[in-house]
Formats: C-alpha cells, sequence, structure tokens
C-alpha cells in the first residue's frame, strides 16, 4: 500500500529575470490509499523522489476508520463496532484495496454526504493514526501498572517513541479495573458478579479522558472498567459482549481503547490487521529543490559505494502537458509510435530548459497568467500546472494577446485590495494562509460539514444553513460595559455647564487633531464619564483634567445583609444599620450635597481621607464615627448656617437621607460593583480605580470616541453616556460570567444528545414567566441542582425568582438530581417538582407555588432531622395548602404522594446524571446552569443571584444567538408539518443551533469579499448544496498560489465546495524574482550538472528528519548517479510540537520560567523554558497523554501552577495557553535570580531527578544517543578519560561538512584525557551520518545528543537553507539545549583542534555570557575585504572588537540568567526583516548586540586561518578554521590538505572508520573536476563572501 501523489512538477524563476536562481518545488498530496494506473517506461533524464513516513510502527486502518466516526457522532463508532466485532467479517477480501472498499462501504453506509467523502479522504491521510498510538501508549502503562518488575525501564524503552510494544501470550485483550488486569471472560465474570460484595475503591483510581469511548448511557458512578483491545481479533467479541451488557445493566461503566499489540496481527481477521505492519506514509508536505551557489566548491568528493537498496521508479504520470501537448492521450491514440512520441517529448521537455526571454516580455505575465487560467476548462488545473511547469510554459504565456476586460477588472479591483495581495475565507472567517496545512483545511472543512449536517437532522433547510454557517457573529470584545446611569450617581462637575470651563472649545471635531505624546483636548463637552466607588478624584479635578467625575457611594456592611436575605433588606435591622459608618458618611454627603453644593460634599469625603490618615500614611484600623464627625463639622464651619454639631443630632433623630443611603447600596448590590473593592467606571468600561489607571482609561476611550466623531455618529448634541450604554451595556457586572473574550469560558453542543433515543432534552417541560408560555424563546437556561446542596437550592430559588421578575427571552429547564443517598425527602421533593412543571407549567401561578415549596424545603429540610416521616407528612400538609393558595388541584397531589415510587425516580436520576456527567461532561456533584450550550459552574459559596442569570441571558443572547435566532425566525420550513411548528419547536432548535455554533473554532477576522468585481477575472465553481463557500484573491504567481492551488483543487475533487476566486497578479514582473510550486515529491528532467540542495516544507507542528538518503541531499548533482534514473530520500516525521504562551496576570510573561513533561510514572521526559518574546515555549512529543507541571527548583518554588494534562492524538500538535501565578509571599522574588544559579545544577548532582531516567529521556527527545547501547567497551574508553565533561556543540549540513565534523571529533579526543561530549543539530544530518556516529562513540570513547528546536512561527523566517543553520547557531541556545547543561563551546565544523579544550571549557569569562575571539588583523592583503573596520560597523562598535563566529563558548547558566537569548531575539526580529542586515546571520547578530549582550573576548591563538591570520602566528594555534578566502575562493578540500598537515592523516582515519561500518571498500578518492556551473574565481568580494559558510 502506497498513498500516492496528485501530480508532479518543476519550477523554476522566469528565465532572464532571475538568471541566477532556480528553484523546483514540489507539493505532495493524497490521492488514494491503494493506488494503481497506467503509464509509459521513461529512459532519459535523472529524477528526485521524496517519501515522508511516521516514527511510530503502522496503525490498523480498521481501527483509524471507527475512530474518524465517533469524530462524527460518538454513537456511530459503536454501530462500526459492531458491524466488525465478528472474525469473519469481510472474510472474502484477500487484498489490502478490497479492504480498503469494505471498509469505506460500511462507513459510508453510516454517514451522509459530503460528511461520508471527507471521511474517506481523513481515512488517505491516516489523520486518526496518532489517536491509535496515544493508546497504545495508555496500554503500556496499563501492562507495566499492575507487574512492575526492576527492569520495567529496559522493557518498555520503546515507551513514548511511537513503537508497538509486543504482547505476551494471551494479552492481545485485557479489562483493567484499576486493581487488576482480567485476560479472559471468566476472570471478567467473576469481577462483575463479585462487584456487589466487596469494595470497589481501587488502589489506583482509574482515569477517563475527553477522547475515551465510553459505552453509551452508562453509569456515571459505577466502577471504571477499561478494555484494551481490537476488534475483529479473537478475543475482542467475548470480553466486549460482557462489558457491554454489565454496563447496560449499571454495574460498570465501560470504556474501550483500541490497540492491536504486535505480534496480535495473527489473532485478527485480515482487514483488522491492514496498515499495522507497514510504515504509516504520510501527505501534506513540500520539497523544494533549490539551486545551490557553489562559490567555494564545497562538495565532497567521496564515490558513493553503497546504500540502502530502493526501488528505482522507472513511470512517470503523463497526463501533465508538455508545450501544450498531453502525451498519455497521443500514447492511447497511437501505441505504435510509443517510441518516437516519447523521443519528440524528451526533446521538448530539454529544450524548455534553454528558453530565454528579455525582461521587457515579462511586463504583463500576471496578467497573461491570470488570463490563461479564466479561459482554461478546469481553472484550478490549469492555476496548478503553471505553477509546476512554469519554465517550460512562460515563453507561451508571455506571447499570449491580453484581453483588455480581465485587465482592467485586475486594475480596478486592485484600488481595493494591493497587487499580490493573497486572502482566503471559509464561509466567511479568513484564514492565515501562512498557517494553513492540508490537515488544518481539512478540519476546518470537516467542522463545517459536521455542523451543517447536525443542522439538517433538525430540519432545517440548506438554504438557512449556508446563511447560519456564514453569518458573521458580533465580535466579542474585551470592553464590557455597565450601565450605571441613576439617581445614584453624583457627579462632581459638568463639562458643558459649569463656569470653570465656559472658556474651553465646543467644537467637537478638535478630537480629530493631531496632538502631541500625552497632551489633553480640552473641549467642553462630556466625553468621558469617571464614576467612582471610592474618593480619589478631587485631585484630578483640581487639575482641569477634561473628564465629568462621578461617585455611587455603598456601605459593603449593608451589601452583605442584603446577600445574607436573598437581595432583599430586612424590614426590622436598624440597630445594625444604625452603627454602619459607611451609611453615615452617605447620609451627611447627600446632605451637604442638597443643602450646599456637590463641591463640598467631595471635600467632605477628602476630609474624611485626611483626618483618618493624618500622621501615618499605613493606617489600617477601621474609619469610626468620630472620623466622619469630625470631617463634617470641619467642612461646614466656614459657610455652616447652623453649627455642625445640631445638624448631626437632627440626622440621628429624624432618619434623613437613610432610605437614599439604602437604596444606594441596593442599587451597587444589584450591579455587582461590589465584587471589586474599588473601581472606576469610565464611561461604564471597568477599572481599577487609581489616578494612573483613570488617565490610561481616558487615553484608552479615546480612540473608540475619535472614531464615532470621525463617521458622524457623535455630534455636539449628542449625549456621549446614553449613546455608548444604550448601544452595548450591561444591568450586572460580573467577571467570571463576562470573562475576557472566550477565555476560561466552556461550550458544549447540545445537538449529539438531543438526537439521541430517549434524551433527556426530550422529556424536559420547561417553565416560563407569566403570560410568555406561548412565545418562542431564543434562551434557553438548563438549571442542574444537587438538591442535596444549599448551593443547588439556592440557585433552584433564584432560577424561580428570575422567571417570577419576567423574562420575555429565556425559558428555563431543571434537572434536579441529588447526589448523596438519596433520602425520602429529597426525592419527594424532586418527585413533586418534576410532576408539577410537566402537568401544571401553563398554570398562572406555578412560579408561585414552586418558590413557597423550595423555600420551605431551604428552612425546613435542609437542616438534619431525625424523623423522616415526620418529614414528608409535614412537607405534604405544606404542599396541600401551597396547591390550594395558588389554585392547583389539591387531589393531583394526594394522587401522587400515595404513588410515589423511589425506584422509577432512582432510574430517571440515572439517565440525567449520564447526560450531565457523561454527555456534558459536568463533574459529579456539581451545580450548573447551561445557557444555549454555555456552561456556567456554580461552585460552593458563590453568589449567584437572579441579576447574574439575566446578565447570562442578555450575553448569550447579544453575542452568540441574536444573529442566529434571526435566520431561523425567517426560515420556510418544507420538510416539517406545520403542527410541529409549535413555539417549543423554535425554541429547542435556536438552543441546539446556538450552542452547535458555540463550540465551533474559528477565527473571527473577516473580509468583505463581495465588494470586489468578479466578472471577468475571477475563477467561479457554484456548487448551490454545499454548505462550505471558500472566497479567495490569490496572486496565481505567488508562494500562497503555490500552496492553495493543490490544496483547493483536492478540496474541489472531495467535496465539491462552492468557490469564487478572484486573480490578484503583480501586473509587472520585469522587477520581480518569482518561484512557484507543483503539486508532487516526484521532480522529473532534472538538470543533470546543476548543483541542488533539497528543502522539506512541512506543517509547522512536524518535526521531520531524513532517514533514507545515499546521496548528499545537500549536494544534489545528478550527473553522479550513474544508471540509476531516481535519486530518492525518505523523510520520517520524528516528533510533533507542543507549544504554549505562557503569561502571569498583570505581569510580563515569566521569562526563564522552567516546564517539565512527562507521564505521571515518569514526570521528567522533556523540559523547556519560557521566552520572554510572547511568554513562548516549546516541546517535542509523539502521540500520548503527558503531563506539564514546574520543573522542580526556583520554577516551583516561586510559582503555581496544577500539573496539566496534555493529550497529543492528532498530527496537528497542541498549542497551550497558560496562565501562572506567583506562590503567596513571593510576589516580589525575581524568578531570574543570580544567588540561584546552581540551584538546578544541585538537584541533578543531588540525584533529584533519577540519572537513568534522565538519559533514557535524551534518547526519547533526541533520537539516537550514545547512552542508548553502552557496552563494556566505551566503559573502559570512558573510565580512561577524567575530569569534569566538555561540552562540544556543532552543525553540519551535506556529506562534505560531515567528512569535515568527524575530523573535527578526531582532534578535539586527541587533544584531551577529560571526558568529551558532543551535540549536534540533528535537523540536517544525514542518515549515513547517524548511522555511525553510535559506533564512533563507542570506538572513541565518548558521549554525543542529538538536539533540535522547531522555528517558532512568531519568529521572522528564513528562506534559505545556509541562513537557517547560521541562525541555528545562535538563536535558540537558552532552549535547545537541556536545562541541565550549564556551559557548551560551539566549534566549527570545518575546524581542527590542536589544544586541549578544557583549558577554554574551564577558561572564566568574567561573568559575560558570550565568549568569542576577534578577527585576526594582521594579514594584511586582506584589509580591503575587513569591512567592520569602516562606515556603519565602525560607528556601531565603538572600538569594540569584530568576533568571528567560527568558535565561541557560551556559559548557559548565565545566558538564560541574563535572558540574553530573548534579547538577541529581539534584536534578530528587528534587523532580519530588511534584506539588507546580518548578511553574515550568527557572527553580525552576537557582535551587533554586544553592548547589551556583552562578549568576552578570548585570547587570539584560539582560532587561526589562513585567510585573516598571517602565518607568523599559525604555530601558536590552538585551533585552525578552514574560512572561506573571499580573495581566492580556493574549494574547501583543497585547502584543507595545503593548510593543515595533520588534516589528511585525520581524514583517512575516519573515511576508514566509516567505509568499516558501512561495509564500503574506502579508496582514495582522485580529484574530481568541480560541477560545470561552478562560478570562476573573481576579484569582486562583498561581506557575504567573509561567511565561513557551513
Amino acid at each position: 500500500m502506497a498513498a500516492a501523489a496528485a501530480a508532479r512538477g518543476s519550477r523554476s524563476r522566469a528565465p532572464g529575470a532571475a538568471a541566477a536562481a532556480v528553484a523546483l518545488v514540489a507539493v505532495v498530496l493524497a490521492a488514494g490509499l491503494v493506488s494503481g494506473g497506467a503509464a509509459a517506461e521513461i529512459r532519459r533524464q535523472k529524477n528526485v523522489q521524496v517519501a515522508l513516513r511516521a516514527k511510530w510502527a503502522g496503525t490498523p486502518l480498521l481501527l483509524e476508520a471507527s475512530e474518524l466516526l465517533s469524530k462524527e457522532w460518538k454513537d456511530l463508532f459503536w454501530d462500526f463496532v459492531d458491524h466488525w466485532k465478528e472474525l469473519d467479517k469481510a472474510s472474502e477480501c484477500l487484498t489490502a484495496k478490497c479492504c480498503v472498499q469494505k471498509i469505506v462501504e460500511d462507513a459510508r453506509s453510516l454517514l451522509s454526504e459530503p460528511l461520508a467523502s471527507i471521511f474517506e479522504f481523513s481515512l488517505t491521510l491516516r489523520s486518526a493514526s496518532p489517536r491509535l498510538v496515544l493508546y497504545r501508549q495508555l496500554a503500556e502503562e496499563s501492562l507495566s501498572s499492575i507487574h512492575v518488575k526492576d527492569d520495567t525501564l529496559e522493557k518498555i524503552s520503546g515507551h513514548g517513541t511511537g513503537e508497538n510494544f509486543h504482547a505476551a501470550k494471551g494479552t492481545c485483550c485485557w479489562v483493567d479495573t484499576g486493581s487488576a488486569l482480567l485476560f479472559n471472560s471468566d476472570d471478567l465474570r467473576k469481577w462483575l458478579d463479585g462487584l456487589g460484595e466487596i469494595s470497589v475503591d481501587s488502589p489506583e483510581k482509574l482515569e477517563l479522558f475527553d477522547f475515551d469511548h465510553i459505552y453509551p448511557q452508562s453509569n456515571v458512578t459505577a466502577p471504571i472498567a477499561i478494555f484494551y483491545g481490537a476488534f475483529g481479533t479473537k478475543c475482542f467479541k467475548e470480553l466486549h459482549v460482557h462489558l457491554a451488557e454489565a454496563s447496560k445493566k449499571g454495574k460498570i461503566r465501560y470504556a474501550l481503547r483500541q490497540v492491536l499489540p504486535s505480534g496480535c496481527q495473527a489473532t485478527s481477521s485480515f482487514c483488522g490487521s491492514i496498515g499495522s505492519v507497514d510504515a504509516v506514509t504520510l501527505s501534506g508536505y513540500g520539497v523544494e529543490l533549490a539551486l545551490k551557489n557553489m562559490e567555494y566548491k564545497a562538495m565532497d568528493d567521496t564515490a558513493i559505494k553503497k546504500g540502502v537498496p530502493l526501488e528505482d521508479p522507472k513511470t512517470e504520470d503523463l497526463s501533465q502537458e508538455v508545450r501544450g501537448f498531453i502525451f498519455s492521450k497521443i500514447l492511447e491514440r497511437k501505441p505504435a509510435l510509443n517510441a518516437e512520441i516519447m523521443a519528440f517529448r524528451d526533446y521538448l521537455l530539454s529544450s524548455t530548459v534553454s528558453d530565454t526571454l528579455e525582461v521587457w516580455e515579462l511586463k504583463d505575465l500576471g496578467h497573461q497568467t491570470a488570463q490563461r487560467i479564466l479561459h482554461a476548462s478546469d481553472p484550478l488545473q490549469s492555476m496548478q500546472e503553471i505553477n509546476q511547469n512554469f519554465p517550460s510554459i512562460v515563453s507561451s504565456l508571455s506571447r499570449m494577446k491580453l484581453d483588455n476586460s480581465i485587465k482592467d477588472e485586475i486594475i480596478a479591483n486592485q484600488r481595493m485590495v494591493p497587487p499580490g495581495k493573497s486572502l482566503m475565507a471559509l464561509n466567511g472567517a479568513l484564514i492565515n494562509i501562512e498557517d494553513l496545512d492540508l490537515y488544518l483545511l481539512m478540519d476546518m472543512v470537516h467542522e463545517e460539514l459536521s455542523l451543517a449536517d447536525q443542522f439538517v437532522q433538525l430540519k432545517i433547510p440548506e438554504s438557512a444553513v449556508h446563511k447560519i454557517l456564514s453569518a458573521a457573529p458580533p465580535t466579542e470584545s474585551n470592553s464590557f460595559r455597565v450601565d450605571f446611569r441613576s439617581s445614584h450617581v453624583h457627579y462632581l462637575n459638568n463639562l458643558e455647564e459649569d463656569a470653570l470651563y465656559k472658556r474651553w472649545r465646543s467644537n467637537i471635531n478638535e478630537l480629530l487633531m493631531p496632538v502631541y505624546p500625552g497632551q489633553m483636548r480640552y473641549i467642553r463637552k462630556n466625553l468621558f464619564h469617571a464614576v467612582y466607588t471610592i474618593d480619589m478624584i478631587l485631585s484630578l479635578y483640581q487639575d482641569n483634567v477634561p473628564i465629568r467625575f462621578g461617585i455611587i457611594m455603598y456601605s459593603s456592611r449593608l451589601i452583605t445583609i442584603i446577600e445574607e436575605n436573598d437581595g432583599n433588606l430586612p424590614v426590622n435591622d436598624g440597630s445594625k444599620i444604625e452603627d454602619d459608618t459607611s451609611i453615615l458618611i452617605v447620609r451627611l454627603f447627600l446632605y451637604i450635597k442638597d443643602t450646599y453644593s456637590t463641591q463640598l460634599a467631595y471635600q467632605f469625603l477628602s476630609n474624611i481621607h485626611k483626618s483618618r490618615n493624618s500622621g501615618d500614611d499605613d493606617n489600617e484600623e477601621p474609619m469610626e464615627a468620630h472620623h466622619v464627625e469630625g470631617a463634617f463639622v470641619d467642612s461646614l464651619l466656614s459657610s455652616a448656617k447652623s453649627h455642625p454639631q445640631d445638624v448631626l443630632l437632627k440626622l440621628q433623630k429624624e432618619d434623613m437621607h437613610k432610605q437614599e443611603a439604602e437604596e444606594s447600596s441596593r442599587f451597587v448590590h444589584k450591579l455587582g460593583l461590589y465584587k471589586l473593592p474599588c473601581c472606576l467606571l469610565m464611561n461604564g468600561l471597568v477599572h481599577e480605580s487609581s489616578e494612573d489607571a483613570t488617565m490610561n482609561a481616558m487615553n484608552d476611550e479615546l480612540p473608540r470616541i475619535q472614531e464615532q466623531v470621525y463617521y458622524g455618529h457623535i455630534q455636539s448634541h449628542t449625549d456621549v453616556l446614553d449613546k455608548f450604554l444604550s448601544e452595548s451595556s450591561y444591568k450586572r457586572y460580573n467577571p467570571s460570567i463576562t470573562g475576557k473574550s472566550t477565555e476560561n469560558k466552556r461550550f458544549v453542543s447540545l445537538v449529539a444528545p438531543y438526537h439521541q433515543g430517549g434524551s433527556v432534552l426530550h422529556d424536559i417541560t420547561y417553565l416560563h414567566s407569566h403570560g410568555t408560555t406561548d412565545d418562542a424563546k431564543p434562551i434557553t437556561h438548563l438549571v442542574a441542582v444537587d438538591l442535596s446542596s444549599k448551593t443547588g437550592i439556592k440557585l433552584l430559588h433564584e432560577a424561580l425568582r428570575y422567571l417570577m421578575a419576567g423574562s420575555n427571552r429565556a425559558r428555563v429547564g431543571l434537572l434536579l438530581y441529588a447526589c448523596n443517598d438519596n433520602p425520602s425527602p429529597i426525592l419527594h421533593m424532586k418527585d413533586i417538582f418534576d410532576r408539577t412543571i410537566s402537568s401544571f407549567s401553563y398554570k398562572e401561578k406555578v412560579l408561585d407555588f414552586l418558590h413557597g415549596l423550595c423555600k420551605f424545603y431551604e428552612e425546613q429540610h435542609m437542616p438534619a432531622s431525625s424523623v423522616v416521616s415526620d418529614k414528608i407528612s409535614t412537607m405534604m400538609e405544606k404542599v396541600y395548602s401551597l396547591a390550594a393558595d395558588t389554585g392547583l388541584p389539591v387531589d393531583n397531589y394526594k394522587a401522587w404522594f400515595t404513588s410515589f415510587s423511589a425506584d422509577a425516580l432512582l432510574k430517571g436520576m440515572d439517565k440525567l446524571s449520564d447526560f450531565l456527567f457523561g454527555k456534558l461532561g459536568l463533574e459529579f456533584g456539581s451545580n450548573a446552569v447551561i445557557t444555549n450550550g454555555r456552561v456556567f459552574v456554580v461552585n460552593e459559596g458563590d453568589s449567584f443571584l437572579t441579576d447574574d442569570l439575566s446578565l447570562l441571558e442578555s450575553m448569550e443572547y447579544e453575542l452568540r444567538t441574536k444573529y442566529i435566532y434571526e435566520i431561523i425566525e425567517e426560515i420556510e420550513w418544507t420538510g416539517v408539518d406545520p403542527d410541529d411548528l409549535t413555539s417549543k419547536f423554535y425554541s429547542d432548535v435556536a438552543m441546539l443551533v446556538a450552542s452547535s455554533m458555540s463550540v465551533r473554532e474559528r477565527p473571527s477576522e473577516r473580509a468583505h469579499f463581495e465588494i470586489l468585481h468578479a466578472e471577468h477575472s475571477a475563477i467561479k465553481l457554484n456548487n448551490m448544496n454545499s454548505c462550505v463557500h471558500i472566497d479567495a484573491v490569490i496572486d496565481p504567481l505567488s508562494p500562497a498560489a503555490q500552496k492553495l492551488a493543490p490544496l483547493l483543487r483536492i478540496l474541489w475533487s472531495q467535496i465539491q465546495p462552492s468557490m469564487r476566486i478572484v486573480l490578484n497578479p503583480i501586473d509587472d514582473f520585469s522587477s520581480t524574482d518569482y518561484t512557484v510550486h507543483g503539486p508532487k515529491a516526484f521532480f522529473a528532467n532534472m538538470p543533470l550538472s546543476k548543483t541542488l540542495t533539497m528543502n522539506i516544507d512541512v506543517p509547522e507542528p512536524w518535526l521531520v528528519e531524513p532517514v533514507i538518503a545515499i546521496h548528499d541531499l545537500d549536494n544534489i548533482l545528478l550527473e553522479n548517479l550513474g544508471d540509476v534514473r531516481t535519486l530518492q530520500a525518505v523523510f520520517e516525521l520524528e516528533a510533533l510540537l507542543l507549544t504554549g504562551h505562557c503569561k502571569e496576570k498583570d505581569r510580563d510573561p515569566p521569562r526563564g520560567l522552567q516546564f517539565i513533561l512527562g507521564t505521571k510514572r515518569r514526570p521528567h521526559l522533556v523540559d523547556t523554558l519560557v521566552m520572554a518574546n510572547l511568554g513562548y515555549w516549546q516541546m517535542k512529543v509523539s502521540p500520548g497523554v503527558w503531563y506539564l507541571q514546574l520543573a522542580p527548583g526556583r520554577s516551583a518554588d516561586l510559582y503555581e501552577l496544577p500539573p496539566k494534562l496534555i493529550a497529543i492524538d492528532s498530527l496537528r500538535g497542541k498549542l497551550m495557553h497558560i496562565e501562572v501565578q506567583k506562590r503567596r509571599g513571593k510576589e516580589h522574588e525575581d524568578l531570574l535570580n543570580a544567588d540561584d544559579d546552581n540551584h538546578f545544577q544541585e538537584k541533578i548532582d543531588n540525584k533529584g531527578w533519577n540519572s537513568n531516567l534522565l538519559k533514557w529521556a535524551s534518547s526519547f527527545i533526541s533520537g539516537d544517543a550514545s547512552s542508548k547501547k553502552k557496552d563494556e567497551k566505551i566503559s573502559d574508553l570512558k573510565d580512561a578519560r577524567h575530569g569534569e565533561t566538555i561540552n562540544i556543540f556543532s552543525v553540519a549540513s551535506g556529506h562534505l561538512y560531515e567528512r569535515f565534523l568527524k575530523i573535527m571529533i578526531l582532534s578535539v579526543l586527541k587533544k584531551t584525557q577529560r571526558p568529551v561530549k558532543f551535540w549536534f543539530i540533528k535537523n540536517y544530518l544525514s542518515p549515513q551520518f547517524k548511522d555511525v556516529i553510535p559506533h564512533m562513540a563507542q570506538e572513541y570513547g565518548f558521549e554525543y545528543e542529538l538536539v533540535t528546536y522547531k522555528w517558532p512561527t512568531w519568529l521572522h523566517k528564513q528562506t534559505e537553507k545556509q541562513r537557517i543553520i547560521w541562525a541555528y547557531k545562535i538563536l535558540f541556545l537558552d532552549v535547545i539545549f537541556p536545562l541541565s547543561l550549564r556551559k557548551v563551546i560551539f566549534v566549527d565544523a570545518d575546524q581542527i583542534v590542536r589544544a586541549d579544550m578544557g583549558e577554554l571549557y574551564d577558561m572564566n569569562l568574567k561573568g559575560r555570557p558570550l565568549a568569542y575571539t576577534p578577527f585576526c588583523d594582521n594579514n594584511k592583503d586582506m584589509d580591503g575585504y575587513r569591512f567592520w573596520k569602516q562606515g556603519f560597523w565602525k560607528d556601531h562598535l565603538r572600538g569594540r572588537p569584530y568576533h568571528i563566529s567560527a568558535l565561541y563558548v557560551v556559559d548557559l547558566a548565565k545566558f538564560r540568567q541574563t535572558a540574553s537569548g530573548d534579547t538577541l531575539r529581539v534584536f534578530y526580529e528587528t534587523l532580519s526583516k530588511d534584506p539588507n542586515s546580518l548578511s553574515n546571520l550568527d557572527q553580525d547578530l552576537p557582535n551587533y548586540a554586544q553592548h547589551t549582550v556583552p562578549i568576552f573576548s578570548l585570547p587570539q591563538e584560539w582560532l587561526w586561518c589562513e585567510s585573516w591570520c598571517g602565518n607568523a602566528t599559525k604555530a601558536r594555534a590552538k585551533t585552525i578554521d578552514l574560512c572561506n578566502n573571499p580573495m581566492t575562493k580556493e574549494p574547501k578540500l583543497q585547502g584543507a590538505k595545503r593548510i593543515v598537515p595533520e588534516w589528511v592523516d585525520l581524514d583517512s582515519e575516519a573515511r576508514q572508520f566509516t567505509a568499516r561500518i558501512l561495509g564500503d571498500n574506502p579508496e582514495s578518492p582522485e580529484p574530481t573536476s568541480p560541477p560545470s556551473d561552478t562560478p570562476k574565481p573573481d576579484d569582486k568580494g562583498t561581506s557575504q563572501d567573509l561567511k565561513d559558510e557551513l
């Protein structure tokens, strides 16, 4: 089986436009699992072919299919299991192709189109394979958890790397109960039978995850049984049947995790094992062959002797157009002329290479390309073919006569969108093209199709479905306005009326005039309303700040009383209020304001503040009445009409202003603002209260007002506050409901539970506010209440009061249960509630009855009472009297009490529990409100009031329901019986659709594609039945088009979405350097004499490496291939990326914070630290379940973070957002503290972590390491070395530099007796080098480790391979090595070491993080090339030396502690966007940054190279580097033999060793002539030439 690719081709930059560069690109997409087809034999030019496979062992396609089905509907998974559990299923199939067809047929029978098509394509992509690898990891842990042996670590060293574990005899299926593993049905039966008799508390509580397959309607409180096995195996059916039966009876909670251990294929059906033996071949990546700069002739002269034999492909797809001919069709018509036709094709192909065009011929190339695409019968195929065969068709394109209507429309569109800009939207939501890959696109399309399928099942017509999916939801801003307008706000000033401001101008348009930064605009208009709940505003008022200041006053003691009394003020609680100082202040304030002036009232508040704090700034004493009275007297002495003391006595006697003071507190309680100790409302936006915060809030609000003024929405007569608060505000503030954007909000789709037979959602009878029972309600609150908890009863109480207060938009469904032993009164209470609602929900006073019963229950039954029968009889009496009072039939209640059945109630409660805790994922015992899918959990002690329910209603309606409900109201229902179109039907549809849309993951950005003209310049593919619409603007010859053309084409072939693609080419190509992608990793007809270098472009979360490549992929010269026609390379997906952004609340990201990742048993397998740059962090993982936590040491001492569970179960890796907070008492401590510099090292030295585990872990993260296999020989060699280990880091790409690297290793080892550990960046190492290095480590007694780091998406990317390698030398030093590594020396691969590197390793760097050697300046011949002695560099360095980057020391502890890595990345990000800066990236960057990241200059003898140093100093040289010479451009190998006498012997030793390991016969290489395209040396040098190329 093989995943065939869709097409093939090559590309180059436009000939003549940039003759010096050529690049060929292929994009690999999947076309089928089992492929075949006719093609003709090729007998000519050389080809290149690339494949990519996953590192983990194969996974069965049958199990992958079931995982894909479970993504659609959970029940489909179990239906599919039932289809395939029989061993003889599909027994007639003898081929993989037959099995795949059977699997797809069965799956298609369960799905509707187009979900069936996308299922088939996802199966082709093998996108469910990682989920099965995750199960494999859990299965290994399950097996090892019960029978742990001493050698467990060795036995399961494949754990975490994706290797399939070998099952012992009879362990292909087993059931894990937490306390035992059951391997056969007899043991399982015994365990099931004993469940009732024995304690089910297992020593280890089994954990279930979101991705687990839990058998439908299983009992959430029952013991968990996890079944590991694969359907289609002999042992599966018997165990599955027992478990399913027990689950149906409620005895167990049954979860299935699918694994087919290695060795169990024989017990499986033939179709059940398909895919489990072969490697998983992946698709969805691109490959580039770029012309390599061979200026310095850096190419290995070693002949290729042998390698891994691969099948040489001799067939090629002939359906591609060559100069207008499609040869597959010609051969079909004239098969007899096969040889002549193929010769003619060879001629056409070879002639395309020599075509040249003049610059002026490229002038209209963009418009001509667009025209060719638009006139094609299949425009997407045409765009793809132009991309892949650009060199062969560019001349015919340039000769095409232009159609002016196309050109004019393109130019008209380019007034609205810049030329060459590419955009793409899926159902209206913009997609980031740069981040897009095949897997991400298919996930997005799949989500849209799933939603469409759900809505169609709700009988919604397809036209309405498309409207819903394309509608733009209101943007959920982080600005949340509270409507505080009331008489309780006391304003200090009025800018529009007060005399103080009459000199100010009143022209509101002055807001739009530019001013100096920080300058305020003094306009006589109440633009900014700053309303406080405290008294810090007089100073700003006196400074004439253009803000209208106000205050709302309240008593926190009174708020507490209101809270305790369900939001009401008790009638006779005067004593408590009399003593309340806050109430006294409010009353006195109101008296002064009414009698004298507002300004004097504010002065009174200021005097209180002064009198309390006089003489002691840190006075913590509470405010007392004498402070207040003294301030009152001081304030009124000068202007009092009667003595202030008399006024005080009068106030106390007459209760003057007492009611207003209490009402003000009640108002603040209703708004919810008391939850903040003090706050500022800037035009309703909530801020912390301080002088700085006020000015910041004003500056934040200013742009919003300016925008409204600009568009004319605010004019001189507009009341700004009324406008803002009327348009978007809420009457309540509760940050746990409003939150920031969608962060920390949980949503759940209710559609899947609704469609299940016998769903709880069908049984609910809803309660409505009085008089609205027959109205459709867009909002549904499902209130889950635990009747045995006080919080639950309080929530029930508030829900009833909310409806009694009146709501026109919402209905309430009560889901009542009890989580303790279900005493009889609770069951009676539930029974009465349920029966009353189902029978009398339409009655006028039903809410009064329920509210009275709830209140009675809360008062009488929540306290524990002795006699249950007394409780029930009391309840009966109360129910009868309430029924009589509210007009409900008492006889019904008497009958219900008589017919009460606890068993029936408990059965119903089990069903409800399955819905709440199984389907919705609530925690058992929680109380919650589910509002149109938004889950809000009310925790013990939380205040959740009627007003909070109103806030939830308003928010969910405005943000997530209103736009949907408006569409639903306009639907013309065709397939629904008119009698069914009830208000309940509309309410149900609104609830279900809104809940589904709320869990939809999509970008919020949108673009208005409809404004672009699309009559002549757009590809329009209309499919009226499709629920997926693609809008795109594409430059057809851009990198974006290279990616999008094959993606859109495969999307069209699979699901036929509706598409509108507006072409937007650059109009003049004469000055543009462009490259074009083709869609398959097969390059035909490659130039033989050009040296090419291969790059692979994979989805962002993938880390790949070459595993099979006989030839040098960095220097591909096809004329050296001999008889082999096709150079082949196989890459492997080595790991997936777990990335994230870490933040600390209200602070900068905690740079240097250390994370570790592992399993529960092995918590530290990988580690990393948090960058200051966006708080970014990254780890390499394989599919599995992992736990992320803070590393022991300073990180865990200072910060809190509970371990986070992370499931990696897709090829898209995972992005996490993590928030940490400082531990109490540690708020002011710095994480990067020099005093604790050695803390981490001490942990390692003291065996804080298991050292064996660390070694094993390093092999997991870094691939092969010498610690993997050790024998006595290496131990002996290592024992001969003593002292501290020297750590040396290097990077090599291509066979020549790997040859140099081996020589460097030998030169280091021969000059030191200390242990040495080498660190190599594995990204660019060849498979041969990785095969040889373990043997070399054994032979010569050194350690090594391969490390890698994926380039972060936010950091400016390099496109040229050489510059990427340079960047890896400097940009990620703080994160690429394990945190335990304290120091490392970088040594260039082409360096020869002549001294003991221990001397350099031990050198004191004087506290600097980096140490480099300055460039020599004693070779006077090179003075003209020393660019750092002149111009920019001379001015910037200011006398500091310019250092060479071929050798440097990094004190990693200091480097991390000073966050030098973050600083260097900031400099890089700033400089790298200018193409003329950082020409020698790894050298220029540290030299440029040395004022901030100081460099210790090493003595000159530590690095000598002939190009820059005179021969006089060569004898003292401790290392010799083979620097490129920009004057002579001498080839590397030639220079090495001439400059370094010992080089030839070291080279011979390394080559003989390599040949012995690989089984080759070493030969002395003959000097080879340089490739025919190698440029001749010239005298013109640039700073680029100075680079010591790797």
